[in-house]
């Protein structure tokens, strides 16, 4: 499937499907809106010291790199797992700006090593970031409470509805540890309705830039 790296609405670059119309993060603005659903929204409302992340969509990379720069600034340990069937190459890594217009230089050679490790092989990127990157499809997720945090950045509904669905929701759910917290961007009826049936306490909250409301679902039992 031909990709192409285009620019978004605050200067950061993501990749472009355009048979499907679709991006790896937002055009409004792919640092804005990682930040904003997956830090503020997700990382932040987690009051734990030692956090275990599941992210769905490793894909370029940047929601784990935003990741890594936060724990920079305090003490948390991070477990972070990374899931994507379909890693993306080295030539579309080099030609993403997320380092500078993050202002990390200095950290550009941990944003290069969290894409050449291994897959499938926990690395410990720094004292208190460890990733592990899983090739896999999600419906293949076999967790069992294991994470406090999920980042659900799989594709839009209007592409892949497969990924919206309850039956994977239910493996998220099953995944995450009773007091747990899921992330998404997305807002539509269906994909909450369908993690509501699945045991999810939903939340509509303020969405990133260009779209008005995103969804948190928290495990209560």
């Amino acid at each position: 499937m031909k990709r192409k790296i285009i620019l978004t609405s605050d200067g950061s670059t993501t990749i472009h499907i355009p048979s499907w119309n679709e991006s790896y993060h937002s055009t409004h603005g792919a640092i804005q809106e990682a930040y904003h659903v997956f830090i503020e929204m997700g990382y932040k409302a987690v009051e734990k010291n030692d956090i275990s992340i599941l992210e769905i969509g490793f894909g370029t990379g940047l929601n784990a790199f935003i990741t890594l720069l936060e724990t920079a600034k305090e003490t948390r340990t991070i477990n972070y797992v990374g899931v994507e069937a379909y890693p993306v190459r080295e030539d579309e890594l080099l030609a993403l700006n997320y380092v500078s217009e993050l202002d990390t230089r200095n950290l550009s050679h941990k944003f290069e090593e969290m894409h050449l490790t291994p897959w499938n092989k926990p690395q410990k990127v720094t004292d208190n970031f460890t990733l592990t990157k899983r090739q896999m499809f999600f419906h293949n997720i076999t967790d069992i409470n294991t994470f406090d945090l999920i980042y659900f950045d799989a594709f839009g509904a209007k592409v892949q509805p497969e990924l919206w669905s309850e039956e994977i929701f239910e493996i998220m759910f099953k995944a995450m540890k009773p007091g747990g917290k899921i992330v998404t961007y997305a807002a539509k009826g269906s994909v909450r309705r369908a993690m509501q049936t699945v045991g999810f306490v939903v939340e509509r909250l303020p969405g990133p830039p260009g779209k008005r409301e995103m969804l948190r679902g928290t495990k209560t039992v």
